[in-house]
């Protein structure tokens, strides 16, 4: 198990007029994804970015670009996401009808495969599929919409998840996705959180850079009491 959380900030809540600007001020000011939130208008109520951006966004940064697929039949379009840039390709359990095709069409093309889970949504249609995984998102607000609040109820899911995914002899990372901020960061990581998507938290701070070290200062807390409580 890493011990260092990695940190997302999701270009959602970026300025657009000035895209690659923002995305360069997150490169430089320490993160280590660049989540990008892909929305249909049908999957969730909200149509936001496609493969273009996708691609203008890897031409801004050479950090990992982690591609959150909020939409129906995204196996439709998993080649232009990887075409665009995105190392990781996360589709939904619940949008994906054959989830396991899905993840080794995702591999195939030489990406990395996670899924997302909606608040409400168990655990458990992921046991049959672990071993095509990189990563699974809890999401931590209904998806559609940046600048929610988090859902409580979420920390209990990701330590269920932490379990599951320590049971096994796989490296996946667990990232969650919605309202994080400093204040609950080390909550978060400490329930089992690897990796920590924040997008208001970051973009609408007066410093980015400071504000992906207060919620990595906070995150690493967390996950150094998850280590020492699992070596207790």
């Amino acid at each position: 198990m890493s011990l260092t959380p990695r940190i997302a900030p999701s270009i959602l809540s970026a300025d657009f007029a000035k895209l690659g600007e923002d995305v360069r001020a997150i490169t430089q000011g320490g993160a280590d994804f660049v989540h990008v939130d892909v929305m249909d208008g049908r999957f969730v109520p909200n149509i936001t970015l496609g493969p273009m951006i996708t691609e203008a966004v890897r031409r801004s940064t050479d950090l990992v670009v982690d591609t959150h697929l909020m939409i129906v039949e995204p196996e439709r379009y998993i080649e232009d996401f990887v075409r665009a840039g995105s190392d990781y390709v996360v589709v939904h359990l619940e949008a994906a009808t054959h989830l396991h095709r899905i993840l080794q069409r995702i591999h195939e093309l030489g990406a990395k495969a996670g899924v997302a889970l909606n608040p409400h949504t168990p655990l458990d249609g992921l046991r049959y599929v672990l071993d095509e995984l990189d990563m699974v998102v809890v999401m931590s607000v209904n998806p559609g919409f940046g600048g929610q609040r988090f859902i409580g109820q979420s920390l209990r899911k990701l330590q269920d998840l932490r379990r599951m995914i320590d049971g096994i002899d796989r490296e996946i990372l667990v990232e969650v996705d919605g309202g994080v901020t400093p204040q609950n960061a080390q909550e978060i990581a400490q329930a089992g959180a690897d990796v920590l998507v924040a997008g208001s938290a970051v973009f609408k701070a007066p410093d980015v850079a400071q504000a992906i070290a207060t919620i990595r200062e906070h995150a690493q807390k967390g996950m150094a009491a998850r280590a020492a409580k699992q070596g207790a």
